[in-house]
């Protein structure tokens, strides 16, 4: 019987070459010590991949990552992104981590590469920042010209809403990342390589949502008009796209499907409140999502009734669509949402996060596969985050 170990190279290069699913394209290069010399660390190939879900464990260096493609949960250690952390974004692959210090990080999962954004003390309403000043690290300046204090914690926790990639920021390549403040709903860019963070001029405050597409960036306010932005050049470039009155929900979405924009409307409610350390402790729930299609000519929203075969992934992360019909896992017509918005303090004393499939169709509610049975679902969780695998 031939040894399956001395398989010509050119043979495995063949075979890894029509694996389509990144977790299988690690497993084959881990069966023995000749197969993972005879193919790349990174694939040749590699069609676009379902995201998956990055789980923070409490009491854990370790994160789990649920994937679609396999319905299982698999462990990663992963201190930069497990308890304490704040993960204030995904995009690309790629993580966006804030602590109880001023450094913002980016980190892909899956290779542990890592890179520095501009710190938190470089955002132009930062007045100042002094570790010497327990208790009130930073001083904040309002639009209104009103001074504050916030210390570590506060800031990690707070000041910033999610921060989107142009692109991945793999091999030094440019890219632009664009933040959202969480009280104001302000929006702030810096390029690669760039010491601090600019305000975008001319957008509006209460933006809710920020999508990167064709060399722009998309975000959206809480009354569903549309900033364009190109950040391209010396200055920024803004254009407004105001429509007419949608139902509009609690927290909004925009995501790019091939040509079209959609905003994802969700709607909560309150489910229960409670004392809690002589603090008043809401908990919301989602109870729908609405869903419309930009119509450029007018402008104006139109509502969807039916996204046949799309299925969107929308929370903390950079909004995704994905066609059912390539891959299995998971159903087309729905929504796959994640809690983004609860005020879980990041030492893992929260409630359980606010996270689900939502069917387009039926308006019906179903649990995250991995959130069904284990020991995993019972254990108080971190918010989780989606994360598209980027092996570089």
């Amino acid at each position: 019987m031939a040894d399956w170990t001395q398989l010509p190279p050119d043979l495995l290069q063949v075979i890894a070459d029509n694996l389509t699913v990144y977790s299988d394209y690690l497993r084959f290069r881990v069966v023995c010590q000749s197969w993972r010399s005879s193919v790349p660390k990174i694939p040749r190939r590699l069609p676009p991949q379902l995201p998956w879900l990055i789980i923070p464990l409490y009491h854990d260096s370790r994160c789990g990552l649920f994937n679609f493609s396999d319905n299982k949960i698999h462990f990663l250690h992963l201190p930069e992104a497990s308890l304490g952390k704040r993960r204030c974004g995904s995009s690309h692959g790629w993580l966006a981590i804030v602590d109880e210090n001023p450094t913002i990080l980016l980190l892909n999962p899956l290779t542990r590469a890592k890179l520095r954004l501009p710190p938190l003390s470089t955002f132009p309403n930062v007045v100042s920042f002094d570790y010497s000043r327990v208790g009130r690290e930073y001083l904040i300046r309002t639009p209104t010209g009103h001074i504050y204090s916030r210390n570590l914690r506060q800031m990690r926790d707070s000041f910033l809403k999610k921060i989107v990639l142009s692109s991945s920021p793999s091999n030094q390549n440019d890219f632009s990342a664009v933040a959202i403040l969480n009280h104001s709903g302000d929006l702030a860019f810096c390029r690669s390589g760039g010491e601090s963070w600019t305000f975008v001029n001319d957008a509006p405050s209460d933006c809710e949502d920020i999508v990167y597409s064709d060399g722009l960036f998309y975000a959206v306010d809480k009354h569903g008009v549309i900033s364009v932005m190109d950040l391209r050049g010396s200055h920024s470039e803004v254009s407004l796209v105001t429509t007419g009155s949608q139902s509009a929900g609690d927290i909004q979405y925009l995501v790019k499907l091939g040509r079209e924009l959609l905003l994802v409307s969700r709607y909560l409610d309150i489910i229960n409140d409670a004392m809690v350390d002589e603090l008043i402790s809401v908990i919301y729930r989602t109870v729908r999502f609405e869903v419309f299609r930009m119509e450029w000519e007018g402008p104006r929203w139109e509502k969807v009734e039916n996204l046949d075969e799309m299925a969107l992934f929308v929370g903390g992360n950079s909004s995704m669509a994905f066609s059912a019909s390539d891959f299995g896992g998971i159903s087309g017509n729905c929504i796959y949402y994640t809690d983004d918005y609860s005020d879980n303090d990041y030492q893992g004393q929260g409630e359980e996060p606010d996270m689900g499939i939502f069917r387009l169709c039926d308006g019906s509610f179903e649990q995250l596969p991995y959130y069904s049975g284990g020991s995993h679902s019972r254990r108080r969780l971190l918010p989780p985050i989606w994360v598209t695998p980027n092996p570089c």
